[in-house]
């Protein structure tokens, strides 16, 4: 076995064990009140419930496509697909336990301080953030070598990943959806009751979403987006060097991220700052340094240039950039969200109308960097003119944004777990500093997962596009005409999938936040003394009803993403499937911008007015702008990080199926011919 396959293989198990190193550490912390572990025990238990639930419909899924699989393609390709979708299944799973025991621990921690609250909800996400990349560098380093570098074969890891991811994703969305906009619309508006008063009767099932939406869902789609970049790469890498140096760049590259994202978690994790912010930048700062010097030393040993590191530095750079930007347009400290709060002294109306414009004005500026970095990253590495160089160069792009994978899902989960420990503190009545402490973290952790939304769509685009290359190369693409009138149709079709697609995630929410607010209006209703706090809420009816609808609701959307591509290839050929990831992966993107940053605004507008602005809660602002953080949830928490997945996914089904495509594509053209 190579030095560099080994390597990978130890990083990734030494990632693992400082994960399970911090969960233990985790696990030893006080828990707090009985009261306290009551709550969250119902929200362990509910989490797991629905993930237990939801594997069970997997299993199902995973043999049916992996015997589809082992008859058009191959065994080995069925067992890499099966292993992928079993490593994101456990990433998810591994994220989903710890985050269900740190947040009561967190909440524990905020009677002693903040520094106390900050380990511990970061200690959560870090061992989320390590897990995925432990399990995906190693099981790809697994894969790769077991199957004799034979790539074709390793892409079926990916697919496996993208599968799980896309499930995860919609159906951990439309779970928390349906309880937010529940709890939310018949607790805080109708009734005037704090978002997690203990009579409101969807709270628990709010806070299970929290963790089945936003720690394992997020984890499955960056897993996901790792695999698929590191892929793209090697397929590239392979062509681009036959010596086998690009191979060993991408994977010795991945080495050093995940050693980079384990020095940036433990500065982070034992910072005395105050400042939430600020401990966590130090963290994220710290390892893109470490990648950054590690590239530039690995590029210049292994090609003896600097031009892989400037394809690496261009992925880097524009990740960060497109970060920022999503704060900008996501934060109450800029001028974006102030003015949706202004406009929701006019009434609901005003409030989507300003949120829209926000979402779509933001589509611009990180669309037009993601350009930036394509065309950097292609021509540093020699362009089309170099014999594949270029291509590589896009994907090592992608590589260099998911190389500090660890960090960032490390920050985007804490979010999810500081927000349940403010909850649990609501819940069991502790004093008001302790909820001020874990709202500041909240606070944080919002301003991180509109962040963390924007890296995910950034990368989502530049490995869709690696993909996309990669796609092209293994049936012979060259060029795509977009005169002939074939790929025109597999253009506008793939261009028109995001919209059906978000509106089957959308209309699912709605109907899951139907029968929701139904239930919570039930209850108020008919429990004598529940409004007053004499009665106790039926917690568990709210929790089956999200974890129903959810599993129901998440089978099309996901049907759709793996038929799509197939069928347009089978029908009209690989060209004509070309112009359909195309057109997807432009509109796909632009539609998951606009979705993550108008609902990232609508709610931070909320919490702004919260914070005393325009009226404070329980103004007729404050009530505009909970309507219009009801409209922005699926938008920013279910339709729009799976329309992530869905451009990677159909690309992925894509290239997996390319030499089936190749050799029997077309079949409705043959017809006519």
């Amino acid at each position: 076995m190579s030095t560099y396959l080994i390597l990978s293989i130890v990083v990734g198990l030494v990632a693992l064990g400082v994960a399970v190193m911090l969960s233990n550490a985790i696990s030893a912390a006080n828990a707090g009140t009985a009261r306290m572990k009551e709550i969250a025990g119902y929200i362990h238990e509910g989490a797991m419930a629905f993930l237990y639930r939801e594997y069970k419909y997997l299993a199902i899924f995973i043999v049916v496509v992996a015997a589809i699989i082992a008859t058009f393609l191959s065994v080995s390709t069925a067992l890499c697909f099966i292993g992928g979708a079993v490593f994101s299944i456990c990433a998810g799973y591994l994220g989903m336990n710890v985050a269900t025991k740190a947040n009561v621990r967190t909440a524990e921690a905020a009677r002693h301080g903040m520094s106390e609250a900050l380990k511990i909800a970061f200690s959560g996400g870090a061992v989320m953030g390590l897990g995925v990349v432990g399990l995906g560098i190693a099981g790809l380093a697994v894969a790769y070598f077991v199957f004799d570098r034979n790539i074709d074969i390793v892409t079926g890891f990916g697919l496996g990943a993208s599968s799980i991811a896309l499930f995860a994703r919609v159906g951990g969305g439309i779970y928390t959806k349906a309880a937010d906009v529940g709890a939310d619309l018949v607790g805080k508006v109708e009734a005037g009751i704090p978002e997690d008063d203990p009579r409101n009767p969807a709270t628990i099932a709010d806070n299970v979403g929290d963790n089945v939406g936003d720690v394992a869902g997020m984890g499955a789609d960056l897993f996901e987006s790792y695999v698929g970049a590191i892929i793209s790469a090697l397929t590239l890498g392979a062509v681009a060097y036959p010596g086998g140096e690009g191979v060993e760049f991408v994977f010795m590259l991945a080495v050093a991220g995940i050693l980079a994202s384990i020095i940036g978690v433990m500065f982070a994790r034992s910072s005395k700052s105050q400042n939430p912010q600020a401990a966590l930048n130090s963290g994220t700062y710290i390892g893109g340094a470490i990648v950054i010097a590690a590239a530039a030393y690995l590029s210049n040993s292994l090609f003896g240039s600097l031009d892989a590191f400037w394809a690496i530095a261009a992925g880097l750079l524009v990740g960060m950039i497109i970060g920022k930007i999503t704060e900008i347009y996501t934060s109450a400290d800029f001028g974006s969200v102030k003015k949706i709060a202004q406009q929701s002294e006019t009434g609901p109306a005003t409030t989507i109308i300003a949120g829209l414009a926000v979402g779509m004005y933001s589509t611009f500026w990180p669309m037009l960097f993601i350009c930036i970095g394509v065309i950097v990253s292609f021509f540093v590495m020699g362009g089309a003119t170099n014999g594949g160089m270029g291509l590589f160069g896009i994907s090592l792009a992608a590589v260099g944004m998911l190389s500090t994978t660890g960090l960032t899902v490390a920050v985007d989960a804490y979010g999810p777990i500081a927000d349940n420990a403010g909850g649990i503190a609501e819940m069991s009545e502790l004093p008001p500093e302790v909820r001020e402490i874990t709202d500041k973290l909240d606070s944080v952790g919002n301003t991180t997962a509109a962040i963390g939304k924007g890296f995910a769509i950034g990368s989502a685009a530049l490995t869709a596009l690696a993909l996309f290359s990669a796609y092209a190369h293994t049936v012979n693409l060259t060029t795509i005409d977009l005169l002939n009138p074939v790929t025109l149709v597999g253009l506008f079709i793939g261009a028109t999938l995001p919209f059906v697609f978000g509106a089957m995630t959308m209309e699912s929410v709605g109907k899951a936040a139907y029968e929701m607010i139904e239930e919570v209006r039930r209850q108020f209703r008919e429990i004598p003394g529940l409004l007053e706090g004499k009665a106790k809420a039926d917690y568990r009816k709210c929790v089956d009803i999200s974890t129903a609808a959810a599993l129901h609701e998440m089978i099309l959307p996901g049907v759709l993403a793996i038929v799509a591509p197939l069928l347009i290839g089978f029908l009209f050929g690989t060209e004509a499937l070309g112009g359909m990831i195309g057109g997807s992966l432009a509109a796909g993107v632009l539609v998951a911008i606009l979705m993550a940053n108008a609902g990232g605004a609508w709610d931070n507008a909320k919490k702004y007015i919260e914070s005393g602005v325009h009226g404070g809660k329980g103004s007729e602002a404050h009530k505009a702008a909970v309507t219009g953080d009801t409209v922005g949830d699926p938008f920013k928490d279910t339709s729009g990080p799976a329309m992530n997945i869905l451009i990677k996914l159909m690309t992925i089904v894509s290239l997996v199926f390319a030499p089936v495509l190749a050799a029997h594509g077309g079949i409705l053209l043959n017809f006519f011919k």
